[in-house]
């Protein structure tokens, strides 16, 4: 991928570029100090800065970030007035001159030598964005469980940077390091994106010529909802931004999305049809509550595992589901 005779790649012999790791960050109290803390922790050689986009967060957040800038110059604070994460990324980007750009969630660990290790895998792929495995790792019970099911192709489906699997060339990875002046050629990201700008981003490099790897040896410690209710909301929006996507980008939904709103829809048909028309009618339901039961049972660990992810994998479908059904085509407004 080449624009405006700039070769978007990084040589095998290069030097170590400078990286600017980029956050966008929202109601996160709980959260910055330690995602911050795993960043100022790497092992990279080269030049690392930090930038925080700071939305109107109604918690302490930013109080943290300014101790933070104040107790480290290579901590710069921008201000994000939406509050929306392609806003902030785009903002950071913006504020950055660095040639390597590495998104971190403010809710998100990154393992020590992920750079490093980035880096070396950006070199050796020629790829314009890498990215490795979003590890769902959960502090309560229920927390636990919703980590259990993001980690499962019987929960959100057999995307490589959510179950593992081999390194290679791949459609989307987990947050990513990018080359930054792939990223400014397009635009960067589409900020009427309100959820899947990493998805839309990706498919744009693509389409650009540009090559998008996934390797496992990638870790990054994500903090899961913790309660039915943030689930369900998270889910929602996952399913009405992943529509918003493929009206946009024709071909490029697959099964994986189509599964949850046709189970969705089979379901209340089923139930519906039951009450209305003949008992028999309500087989369909039965076998999705049969198969939430038996995923459950096959991928939980305990008993308590077990008992709540029958809920846990309703909530993440059905949530997707009714988000992706009911996604209006107004969603998105349709110019930059």
């Amino acid at each position: 991928m080449a624009t405006s005779g700039i070769e978007l790649s990084l040589s095998p012999g290069s030097q170590l570029p400078a990286v600017s790791v980029v956050l966008p960050v929202l109601n996160e109290e709980l959260h910055l100090a330690n995602a911050v803390q795993s960043i100022l922790s790497q092992d990279y050689a080269g030049e690392l800065e930090i930038i925080l986009a700071l939305g109107p967060s109604k918690d302490k957040t930013n109080e943290i970030a300014e101790r933070l800038a104040s107790a480290d110059k290579r901590i710069l604070l921008v201000k994000n007035p939406s509050g929306r994460t392609a806003a902030g990324l785009n903002l950071a980007l913006n504020k950055s001159t660095n040639p390597v750009i590495v998104r971190v969630d403010a809710h998100a660990q990154i393992q020590q030598n992920y750079i490093s290790l980035a880096i070396e895998i950006m070199k050796s792929s020629g790829a314009v964005n890498v990215g490795g495995i979003m590890g769902a790792q959960g502090v309560s019970i229920f927390e636990k469980a919703v980590a259990r099911a993001m980690r499962s192709p019987l929960g959100v489906g057999a995307s490589r940077f959510h179950t593992g699997g081999e390194s290679g060339y791949v459609d989307t990875v987990y947050l990513g390091v990018f080359l930054r002046a792939a990223v400014i050629a397009l635009g960067g990201f589409d900020e009427r994106f309100i959820r899947a700008q990493d998805w839309e981003l990706n498919y744009r490099l693509r389409q650009a010529g540009g090559k998008i790897f996934f390797d496992p040896r990638l870790h990054v410690i994500y903090r899961p909802r913790s309660s039915v209710k943030a689930l369900a909301k998270q889910y929602f929006e996952y399913g009405r931004w992943r529509r918003v996507v493929s009206r946009r980008h024709k071909g490029t939904i697959n099964y994986r999305y189509l599964a949850p709103p046709f189970s969705l829809v089979t379901a209340l048909m089923s139930i519906v049809l039951a009450l209305t028309l003949n008992k028999l009618f309500i087989i369909p339901a039965a076998i999705y509550g049969i198969f939430l039961i038996l995923a459950s049972l096959l991928t939980g660990k305990g008993i308590t595992e077990r008992i709540l992810l029958p809920i846990v994998l309703f909530t993440m479908q059905m949530s997707w589901g009714l988000g992706f059904l009911t996604s209006p085509k107004t969603l998105a407004p349709s110019e930059r």
